[in-house]
């Protein structure tokens, strides 16, 4: 089949990232361990409420400055949340031949607008996607099957004609019981050499 959609994770492929600086980051701005940090976004599940569009953003900071005790601005605590990326220098390049090929990108993230407007700001990887699909906009994850139905729904095609990569092999298994062609990204030569097999790059 002809791919003519294809659909980028946006964590570990377009950019990388860490849990662990984003909870040095809030523990350096509220005072709390990190430990404290981790419960407080992980274990209690603000960071997944976030992505699945439950939590705002000023209602997780007005819940942060109460359990540290500190009145934090919502700007640095997105700044502390968003600052944990950096561009995966060697994707660049291949979302330029895929442009170039004709190909429609489409991003397909588990993510939160904290995290979508700190890569805005300071990087210009997402400018080469023609649609976005974010979990905290469509209120679901990965990999439960409605987000890739929203992604389906903008890839303009049928699934037989869609490639999707991500770093998580249970999240690319979701999407190949769509019918979608799928890779699990590990480095970028592998992506490269599998979309060349596919016949998407020359």
């Amino acid at each position: 089949m002809v791919i003519r959609t294809c659909f980028f994770d946006m964590g570990n492929v377009l950019v990388h990232f860490s849990h662990d600086r984003m909870c040095r980051n809030i523990a350096d701005l509220s005072g709390l361990a990190e430990s404290a940090v981790r419960q407080f976004l992980m274990t209690e599940q603000r960071q997944w409420m976030m992505e699945r569009g439950e939590l705002s953003e000023a209602d997780f900071c007005s819940q942060l400055s109460q359990y540290c005790g500190r009145s934090l601005k919502p700007d640095a605590v997105c700044e502390a949340l968003g600052d944990i990326f950096q561009l995966n220098d060697s994707i660049v390049p291949v979302l330029q031949q895929l442009k170039a090929a004709g190909q429609r990108l489409v991003l397909l993230s588990n993510t939160s607008m904290a995290h979508v407007r700190f890569i805005e700001r300071n990087f210009r990887v997402l400018d080469y996607l023609d649609a976005r699909v974010l979990s905290c906009e469509v209120g679901v994850m990965k990999p439960d099957e409605p987000i890739f139905q929203a992604a389906l729904a903008q890839a303009q095609c049928p699934p037989e004609n869609c490639f999707y990569t991500d770093d998580i092999e249970a999240y690319t298994a979701a999407a190949a019981r769509l019918g979608i062609q799928t890779h699990t990204y590990r480095q970028t030569d592998l992506l490269v050499a599998e979309l060349q097999r596919l016949g998407v790059l020359q």
